[in-house]
Order: structure tokens, then sequence, then C-alpha cells
């Protein structure tokens, strides 16, 4: 029987473990152009917090006693769809199971590159297209820029780092503890900010880039979107892609620097992924360039079985994860 983690409770501050609980789904015979899939790898990310609160979002919420989903890769085991057969390995959005059913419509095969096919959840997937449309169309980087990124040690923020140094810019990174802030200065990083040092971030990054910053990726808010605020130039972009200090307090920090906006012209700008979704296909040929070549290296932590999946979630609130957090089924 296939089995699935589904939302038992939720969550009031930082999810606990017992507001998971694993289910078991029923026997389903394919119907006309759906496939069968045995998952082989999921993602955790952190815009599932969200989806665990019951408010109106640009994702629906998790359904208390369904199955939850995420992004995950597996072969396909049973098919009643064209162009799909048994053996391919596909992309969907049915994880946190080990079986997934669901229309071939959903499903994508993953793209003839010489890379594992973990990668497709995490540079060459969802995190990756984050980091590239981020910094390259939101931020509207470029050559010569000093660029602040924070969670600078995640899957995000460790490929937004390295496609700045590729493409000419200065790059300053925060990341929690010295053996994380060691590998994102690995990554290429020109200064890092260890976050948990005591030392308070705006005082950190001015002295990090005296001269200020032209960008900021945010993966955090809070603090660090305050700092990057106080020591942002003329011009300054900002691109808001996550905040996962307040993904479970709900609390935002003060912005005592907010009003810089104004006289430096700041723009700050959110989006979200599903946004560039019509320019995969380039991405994709981009990015795996970049990985072929070298340019790009890979970090993941592996959580093993699904029995773990909350464990490997809740990683991603506690320093947990170096580079992309996965499960492998």
């Amino acid at each position: 029987m296939a089995r699935a983690w589904a939302l038992k409770s939720r969550p009031n501050g930082m999810p606990q473990h017992t507001d998971f609980a694993m289910i078991t789904l029923p026997d389903q015979p394919l119907a006309e152009g759906q496939v069968r899939i045995a998952n082989r790898w999921l993602s955790v990310d952190p815009y599932m917090r969200g989806r665990m609160n019951d408010v109106k979002s640009y994702v629906p919420p998790f359904v208390l006693g369904e199955p939850m989903q995420g992004g995950a890769i597996g072969e396909v085991v049973e098919s009643n769809a064209d162009g799909f057969a048994v053996g391919d390995m596909v992309q969907h959005m049915l994880g946190w199971r080990d079986e997934a059913v669901l229309p071939a419509t959903e499903v994508q095969k993953l793209p003839a590159l010489d890379v594992p096919v973990q990668a497709f959840l995490g540079q060459l997937g969802m995190p990756g297209m984050t980091a590239y449309f981020g910094l390259t169309e939101v931020a509207a980087a470029k050559s010569g820029d000093t660029v602040f990124v924070s969670a600078a040690a995640g899957a995000v923020g460790s490929t937004v780092v390295q496609i700045a140094k590729a493409r000419g810019m200065t790059v300053i990174g925060s990341a929690g503890g010295a053996e994380k802030c060691a590998w994102v200065k690995s990554l290429g990083a020109d200064a890092v900010i260890d976050y948990k040092s005591g030392v308070p971030i705006a005082k950190a990054l001015a002295e990090a880039a005296p001269k200020g910053i032209d960008v900021y990726f945010d993966n955090v808010g809070g603090e660090h979107l305050d700092a990057a605020l106080s020591a942002a130039r003329m011009h300054a972009r900002f691109a808001i892609c996550g905040m996962i200090d307040v993904y479970n307090s709900g609390a935002a920090t003060e912005l005592r620097y907010l009003a810089r906006v104004i006289g430096n012209r700041i723009q700050i700008r959110g989006f979200i992924v599903s946004d560039f979704f019509d320019r995969r296909d380039a991405f994709v040929r981009d990015m795996g360039a970049m990985l072929a070549s070298g340019t790009l290296k890979r970090e993941e932590t592996v959580i093993e079985g699904l029995n773990a999946m909350p464990d490997a979630f809740l990683g991603l609130f506690t320093g947990g994860n170096k580079g992309k957090m996965l499960v492998r089924v």
C-alpha cells in the first residue's frame, strides 16, 4: 500500500511532529491519460510552511487529513498515457508520499542532461529558477553590482551567490555558524556575515560593504531586510523571495531604516517563481551549461526515507541543511 504524509493539525508557531500524520493511500487503478510514479526523491521547501496555515495566499493551504504536496522526482512504473513509458524519469508536484497517480499532463519528463536526477529539485528546479530569475530579472543585477544575499547557505541563496559571481558581481552572503560561512566563502562570496556571531547584522554589513549595496536578495526578512535597507545605495533593487524569519512567528521585525526607501529611491519587488515558468526551457539550458562547465557547485543535504519527511522539513527552520534539503525514498 502506498503511504503519504498528511497535515493532522495546523501549527501554532514552529510546527511539531504531532502536526503530521502518516496515512495509507487507497489502491487507485489508472484512468485514461494517467501514470503511476514511484517517487525516488522528495523536496521540502520553506514556502510549505505557509500552506500549513488556513489563509488565502498564492498557493492553496494544505487540507487537513489529506496527502500533502511538494516537488518530487520519480520513475514511471505504470502508464496509461501516450508519450510516457515504464522507466521514464519524471518530475511532478505530488510529493510527501512514496507513490503518485496523476494525469500525464501534470508530469514533466526530465531533460536529457548529464546530471543526477535530484538536481531537478535543486539548481535545475524551483530553487535554481528562483535564484536565477530573482537575481537577473527581478533585481536586474549586473556586472559590477554589490549584492547582499541572506540565507546564503540554503538552496536558493547558495545558487544566487554563484550566479552573481559568475556574472562579475561582488557578493556578500549571510549564513549561520563558522562551517556554513566557510562553505559560502568557498562558493566565491567576497565576504560572509555570521548572523549567529552576536554582531548586529547592520553593523556587520556596513563593515563588509562600506560603500553600500546595489542589490539585496531576501530569503529571510526581519533584521536582514532592515540591515539591507541601512546599506542600500541610491537606486538599489531588492528581490523579495522569502521571509523565513516570520513564517512561524507571524510577527515582523521593526524596520528602522524603512524610510530610506524614499530618499534612496530603493525598488522593492516581491516575486513568485511561477512568474517565470514559461521560460523554464531557456533556464535549464543556461543553468545546465553552467553546471556542466563546473561554474556551479551542487550541494545537498539528504535525509533517508519517507518516515523522516517531517524531520527534513523542520530542519529547514533550524539550520539543518547546507544547500538543497532532500528526502530519498
